[in-house]
């Protein structure tokens, strides 16, 4: 078992707690929080190892899993990877593509191994369809959650658009040509609302949609591509394909038949692909335990959550223009 400890028992790193200490691939070794209070109270209410610093926890593990707020992620993973430590790092991998980039030249002079917590990427409703996502031309998201203050130190962009910036990165195989974004602060210093269109070298235009002050949460993506269409509801864990195939000559009496301007019948096919219920978190981290000791590389690399982070600040950018 790959020894492990957790930096940050905030609300998030409370649960990393908890799932490391469950999981049968890692043995919890301690946490560290710089809030003496905080950690005092998680350490006498679960029982948890705390240690009194930082160095000390990255000295005593194999395994530095980082949970702290965005904009010290960078300073945490540098002290774990110079050490020889893997680190599974949340998401956003950094708050500044300099120190992303910095992160990944760090990881691989040191030869360790470091994933990002995109957990969308483990959400039963996607990886059920993943593999019949082919070639999809338009994408179209929306990721809307009711206010909470936790996360309005970044951009919405940086706190929920980039679940699905992600996602999307990880399908389209095309590079990035053109983004265009608008956003609007209502309550941060931030955007708390913001709507953004990628579009691809291959023809492929993404629009993705983000709130932080809705009236209700909504975690949906949709992918169009050439004879199908596929939902995903990331929230309900729910997925539909809906898929069209050449007409039979003669369709049975239920059959939905759709005929073109040019004659052509295309019969259209639903299906509900069977999702697989779990524990997103548990599985990115015992995924990345499987990518250490088998020395692969892990699902979600730290030169995918660069890209992610990379695409985001393009949005960002949008913003001040």
């Amino acid at each position: 078992m790959l020894k492990a400890g957790v930096l940050g028992a905030g609300h998030l790193g409370k649960i990393h707690l908890r799932l490391l200490q469950e999981s049968e691939k890692y043995e919890l070794v301690g946490f560290y929080d710089p809030s003496k209070e905080n950690a005092e109270k998680v350490a006498e209410q679960f029982g948890y190892h705390l240690f009194d610093s930082i160095e000390d926890l990255v000295d005593a593990v194999d395994v530095v899993d980082i949970v702290t707020p965005t904009l010290s992620h960078f300073d945490c993973a540098k002290i774990a990877i110079e050490k020889g430590k893997h680190i599974f790092i949340e998401k956003p991998i950094t708050n500044t593509l300099q120190e992303a980039e910095a992160i990944r030249t760090l990881a691989s002079q040191n030869h360790v191994r470091g994933q990002v917590g995109h957990v969308e990427r483990f959400n039963p409703a996607f990886t059920a369809v993943k593999d019949i996502i082919d070639t999809p031309m338009f994408i179209e998201t929306h990721r809307l959650a009711e206010f909470n203050p936790r996360g309005t130190d970044v951009p919405v962009v940086l706190d929920l658009m980039i679940h699905d910036i992600d996602i999307i990165l990880s399908v389209v195989k095309s590079k990035v040509k053109k983004v265009s974004a608008s956003g609007v602060s209502v309550i941060s210093e931030t955007p708390d609302i913001a709507n953004a269109r990628i579009e691809f070298e291959n023809g492929c235009v993404a629009n993705l949609t983000s709130s932080r002050i809705s009236m209700k949460n909504m975690r949906k993506t949709r992918f169009f591509q050439k004879d199908a269409y596929i939902s995903v509801d990331f929230l309900e864990k729910k997925s539909e394909v809906v898929k069209m195939k050449d007409a039979p000559e003669v369709p049975d009496d239920f059959a939905m038949i759709l005929q073109n301007a040019e004659g052509v019948k295309k019969q259209i096919y639903f299906e509900n692909p069977k999702i697989h219920q779990n524990n997103a978190i548990l599985d990115e981290l015992d995924s990345f335990a499987d990518a250490i000791r088998q020395d692969t590389t892990p699902i979600v690399s730290l030169t995918q959550g660069t890209e992610a982070l990379r695409v985001a600040h393009q949005i960002i950018d949008c913003f001040s223009n």
